[in-house]
Order: C-alpha cells, then structure tokens, then sequence
C-alpha cells in the first residue's frame, strides 16, 4: 500500500514552540523537518548549507525546485515549517497538494508575543544549557500586538478555509502539547510513520518558564489594553476564533459626527484624523479607534445616517511615501528585516544606516527607482517578500474592505477638502474646518525626483490601480 503522505508542512509562527516540535519530529526515523526552507531571509536556518541540493540562490529564482525536492526526497519523508510571512509563491501549491500532510501548531498569541519581544531584547532564541540563560522582561505595546494578532488571525482563517474547500484536514498540536510524548507518537502515525518514541527530545529547553505576569514590565498596561480587545478566548485559540473582517481595527470613527474613515496606508491618514478632530472639537485620542466588528455594528445603530469614506492616493506618491516611512529609514516605523534582505537579495542601493549618511537627491531617486522595480515583481507574486499594506493595490484593500463595509464614497486626495466639507454637510454639520496640508515626505519630497521614469515604473506596477480606479500620470 502507498503512502498516506509523500512530505508535510508544520505551520506555525515565530516563539509557538515550533524549533522543539522539529526535534522531536527529527527524532524518529523515516522524518526530516528541514527547517524554515521557504524564509525569505535564510533557507533553512540562518547560515545553513543548501536542502536537499537546493540552495539559497536557486530557491528563490524558483521555489518550487526545492519543493519539489522536499515532496521527491525518497530516503525519508521530508517537511519543513512555513510561517504566515513566508515565501507566498509556494502556498498555493502547497495547500493543493493532498500528498502534503498538514500540521498546524499553535500557542497563545499573548505567550508568544511576550516570548518574541523578550527574544529580541536578550537576542537569545534558543536554549539548550540553562547555564546560558538571558534574562529579560518584554515592554507590552498594545498596538503592536494588535498588528500581531491581526497578521495570526488572518493566516489562521486562510489555512482553514482552503483545507474546508479542499477537502482536507490537519493535525493540530498547542504549544502545551509539545510536552506530551503521546501527541508526538500520534503525530508520527498521522505522518505514516510506525517507530514510536519513548521520551522527547530535550536538548532544547524552556526559555522563560516564569509567569507571564514576571515576563512584562508593564503588565497592568498589558490587562488593560487586553481588556479592550475582546477578540479571542485565551485559553483556547486553535484558529483564532471569532472571525473578524479584514482591518476592522484600522477603521476610525469620528468623536460625534457620524462619519465613518477606513484609512489606506501610505495615503493622508494624518491630515484626515486631524480633520476629524477638528470637526468635533476634539483631540485625536479622542477618534474612536481598535473596533471590533460588535463595535462597529454598535456605532453604526447608534449613528443613523451614518457616511464612511476612504481616500485614494496617486500610486506614485503613495509608493513613495512606502519608501520614505518604511524602507529608507532605520528607525522606528522602518521594516528593519525587510530592509536588509532588499539590500542584500535584491541589490537595493539603500544607506546602511539610514539617509543620515550622505545620502543627496541622486542617490534618493536611484533607490527610489529600485524600490519600484521591486514593486512590480512583488505585487505580481514573484518575490519571496510578503506584499505589505503599506504597498499593496488600493484595488485589494478595498475588496478587503468589502467583505464588512463598502465605503459609501471613495475620494481622491487632490479633491480632499471639498469631498470632506460635502461628507460633512451631509452628517448635519456646518462649521467645518480647513484640511490640514499633509507632510512632506523625508528626506527629499517626491517632487524633486519625479520624471517619466518614475510614472511609468509606477504605472508598470500599479497597472491594477490605473485601469479600476481611473489613476492617470501624476502631475
């Protein structure tokens, strides 16, 4: 009789336990977990030599060589663990694949949030002598962890809706499965594997086995932010229940008005959230922000008449204003991984230390460029780089919001202050403020680059966005 399975794949996330669970797998005969083999930044581990005659070069020309290696490799049945911001050419394929058994594992994302940041600031993410144990507490930010729960959340909701749709099931293990010698042995016939193990693997030990009230140094701010989110049940979270629509928490609701703002990123969020202040009278921290969807439906019963609206950047200012806040920078709000792997896999020219080296108008425009020609094999799925909100179509993030709320009106930015004054008007308020001017972008404004190049290198990559939303050159 054939195999049940011809490889598998662990789901999991960063600090869910996901190194021990490959030890154990390890240790039966007939299993090989190569590791992250599809990690944008390393194949395998940081460091580590090719998989399977595959190496790191080869494999993100074309991933699907080295799964197809991993599904051929006869000697023993070979897998590897996938994260939710791994390479995404190869999850169609490997979601498809009814011959790739499906492991899912799991751990409460309040855990593995606190185990990350203590991580980063020990820069210790293994232990196996307890001689060599970093100390640490974790600062709790509540928006970050928001981000967080957002990103595991929506992948938790992905895998399960192509398994239903596939047909197919998956063997989950928590993280407080990980101890049980019974789980990993009913993990290795679910794989088709018959020796059975009589003691896990302990080379790998618990990093911080405190409690998490020892771990956070701000714990009380951690309950109370945790208090306002009631949006999972702690002790049991396999897929992240209850479902929400995608980016409900970025949705901002005005003090007093009934005005609704489904924000875009990289486009004028802060010259409309002062707007949206001033119109009531208020502060910012006054906006009603971080809603569930019973949040939403609540403001929405208790707000008759109610308007929502989105605004839509130019893709060229809105690519560059990616560049300047997330990619050019190395301070907070830059994607510092993002960053190094840009400069090192895709060549880059970006100052290694951020425009506070000589960095003069060429050198922006240059980087600039290269940053837009990475966009266009981004956006067409042909980088082993996730496609960020900060830069994805605003074509696809309105379809996401679609799935929960259509905004009654779409306004370009160049129209901003009459559509705003109109929305206004149409919610019952007469006095209404100035638009606030948007910032420029830092270090150089996009206009002291922009030439033909730049629009049509935009336009290459944003072909989606020019044709369904009308866009035309800039200026």
């Amino acid at each position: 009789m054939p195999p049940k399975f011809q490889s598998f794949v662990v789901f999991a996330e960063m600090r869910t336990g996901s190194n021990f669970l490959e030890a154990n797998l390890n240790a039966f005969d007939g299993i090989n977990c190569h590791g992250e083999a599809f990690n944008p930044h390393f194949i395998g581990y940081p460091n580590n030599d090719p998989i399977l005659g595959v190496d790191l070069k080869t494999r993100d020309a074309d991933p699907k060589v080295l799964l197809s290696a991993i599904r051929n490799n006869t000697a023993r049945l070979s897998g590897f663990r996938y994260f939710h911001d791994h390479d995404p050419r190869v999850f169609d394929d490997i979601m498809a694949d009814e011959t790739c058994a499906k492991v899912i594992l799991t751990r409460n994302p309040v855990e593995s949030y606190v185990s990350w940041k203590i991580a980063q600031e020990t820069g210790q993410w293994k232990l196996t002598d307890v001689k060599a144990h970093k100390a640490g507490q974790a600062q709790f930010d509540a928006k970050e962890f928001s981000a967080h729960l957002e990103a595991l959340q929506a992948f938790q909701i992905t895998l399960l809706n192509r398994l239903q749709t596939t047909g197919q099931t998956a063997f989950y293990v928590a993280y407080e499965d990980l101890q049980s010698v019974d789980v990993m042995n009913g993990l290795a016939k679910y794989l088709g594997v018959d020796p059975q193990m009589e003691a896990l693997d302990k080379s790998l030990k618990k990093q911080n086995p405190s409690p998490i009230s020892a771990k956070v140094r701000n714990y009380d701010d951690m309950l109370k932010a945790l208090s306002q989110l009631d949006r999972f049940d702690l002790t049991r979270t396999p897929n992240f229940e209850p479902r929400r629509g995608p980016v409900v928490p970025s949705y901002v609701a005005a003090a007093d008005s009934a005005l609704l703002y489904l924000p875009l990123r990289s486009g004028p969020q802060a010259s409309v959230l002062r707007w949206m202040a001033d119109l009531d009278g208020v502060t910012r921290s006054d906006l009603q922000t971080k809603m569930t969807q019973k949040d939403l439906r609540q403001w929405k019963r208790k707000h008759p008449g109610h308007r929502s609206f989105a605004v839509l950047r130019h893709p060229v200012q809105r690519a560059h204003d990616a560049f300047c806040r997330h990619i050019l920078p190395v301070d907070k709000g830059s994607y510092v991984q993002l960053r190094k792997t840009m400069m090192r896999r895709y060549k880059m020219p970006l100052p290694e230390n951020g425009p506070n080296e000589p960095y003069d108008l060429a050198a922006h425009r240059t980087a600039f460029v290269a940053f837009l020609r990475f966009l266009k094999g981004n956006l067409s799925g042909q980088t082993a780089i996730r496609v960020d909100p900060a830069w994805c179509t605003q074509t696809q993030a309105i379809m996401g919001f679609a799935e929960l709320c259509l905004p009654d009106r779409l306004i370009r930015e160049d129209d901003l202050a009459a559509e705003l004054s109109d929305l206004a008007r149409a919610v019952g308020r007469t006095d209404v403020p100035p638009v606030p001017q948007a910032v420029p972008d830092q270090p150089f404004a996009l206009e002291q680059i922009y030439d033909a190049e730049i629009e049509k290198l935009t336009a290459d990559a944003y072909q989606r966005d020019y044709v369904m939303l009308g866009f035309s050159a800039w200026k």
